[in-house]
């Protein structure tokens, strides 16, 4: 059954956790909500993180091996661990925007298991995939407690000469916000940074560019990200699964009702290559699966209905009709990876340390779903039409 389209308020909310608002072509300093603004407190710490990961590898006895992929701008270490040595690669990054840790202890918990477990499931995973995570990937972001990251447009004009007369981005948050310090310390929205050309450097004409327009690979973490993806590609041929971890606000509905959205996931960020809509990504067509996207939102679906009585809410899924080239999932979409987006709901510290166990939970669990999915070969099984008869998320109660 084919699902109505969102109405269009609740389209654009939907997008403030994934990207800033749509703001126009120009502006140097998108908005977002405020129910983005939040502590994480009581969540990992960039300093905890990096004893947690090396004490994982120490334990793992080889399994799990940590790497420095790259630094932040500020120069803190941006770690990436991988687990498992199998052909299938399962490429995985959280915390893109730093007040939203949820994914990261999933993924360092689903690490641990994994690094650790002598059970069948660990042992087909580690040997059927390669799985590469990235737990937090904007640490500076993370320090300050904030969405974006630590930076000016100066410095990106020091790395780039040839953007000086460029129009800042239009990612370039420089203004106060509700917890925020961007006029003291300007940042930019990193999930805005990505090319769907792997291959791309910046140039002046492109700038400030647009929500709708490919980004441009100016900040250290899009460059970070974008490196190990490529070297994936380089060394396994392809990167077949790709997912982002996120929170979104703490009041989404199912369409229709009243019911709360615990977690929303997504496959589609760009428009279809082989569509009238899509023909400006042409030359990426042969490499967009999004019947495999779908499989895998499907199989981490099935993974949290089969809790049966869930203890996670509702889970639905964001029907999306956006075009995101500048995100990592419509990049690497475009780039040949299935791809999948995590939304779990917001505001964690609010609900206490019960709810953020079921949040984290139902995040491990949906992942699980893919892992398994993958490794055992049944995603690819699935009809990618049954996608569509998830239950649409919206903002609006009752609508």
């Amino acid at each position: 059954m084919m699902k109505k389209a969102c109405t269009i308020a609740g389209a654009l909310l939907l997008m403030a956790s994934l990207v800033s608002p749509v703001i126009a072509a120009g502006t140097p300093s998108p908005g977002a909500p405020d129910q983005q603004n939040y502590s994480i407190s009581g969540f990992l710490s960039y300093h905890q993180l990096a004893e947690k990961l090396k004490k994982i590898e120490r334990s793992s006895q080889g399994q799990v091996r940590l790497e420095v992929a790259g630094h932040s701008n500020q120069g803190r270490e941006i770690y990436k661990a991988t687990v498992g040595t199998g052909e299938k690669v399962v490429f995985i990054t959280s915390q893109i925007h730093g007040n939203e840790p949820t994914g990261t202890e999933a993924l360092v918990s689903i690490l641990q298991y994994l690094g650790s477990s002598n059970s069948a499931e660990a042992k087909k995973i580690r040997k059927e995939i390669t799985l590469v995570a990235m737990p937090m990937m904007n640490p500076d972001a993370a320090f300050l407690d904030r969405r974006g990251n630590d930076m000016t447009w100066d410095e990106v004009v020091s790395a780039f000469p040839e953007l000086a007369d460029a129009k800042p981005a239009w990612n370039y948050y420089t203004t106060p916000r509700q917890g925020d310090n961007y006029a003291e310390r300007p940042g930019f929205d990193v999930n805005r940074d990505y090319n769907p050309d792997l291959n791309y450097t910046p140039k002046a004409a492109d700038f400030p560019g647009g929500s709708s327009k490919p980004g441009w690979f100016i900040t250290p973490e899009a460059q970070t990200v974008r490196d190990v993806y490529q070297s994936l590609r380089d060394e396994f041929g392809q990167v077949d699964v790709y997912i982002d971890l996120h929170h979104q606000g703490p009041f989404y509905y199912v369409e229709g009702t009243d019911d709360v959205v615990t977690l929303s996931l997504s496959g589609r960020f760009v428009a279809d290559p082989n569509s009238p809509a899509g023909a400006k990504y042409a030359e990426y067509a042969e490499n967009y699966h999004y019947d495999f996207s779908r499989q895998l939102n499907l199989a981490a679906y099935h993974a949290l209905q089969s809790m049966g009585s869930s203890p996670f809410g509702n889970i639905s899924f964001y029907d999306q009709k956006i075009d995101l080239p500048g995100t990592a999932l419509g990049a690497f979409a475009l780039n040949g990876s299935g791809t999948v987006l995590f939304e779990v709901r917001g505001q964690t510290q609010s609900m206490g340390q019960k709810k953020k166990g079921q949040l984290v939970k139902a995040v491990e669990t949906g992942l699980y779903g893919i892992l398994n999915g993958v490794a055992t070969g049944s995603v690819y099984d699935l009809d990618p039409e049954e996608y569509d008869d998830i239950p649409i998320t919206s903002y609006e109660p009752g609508i």
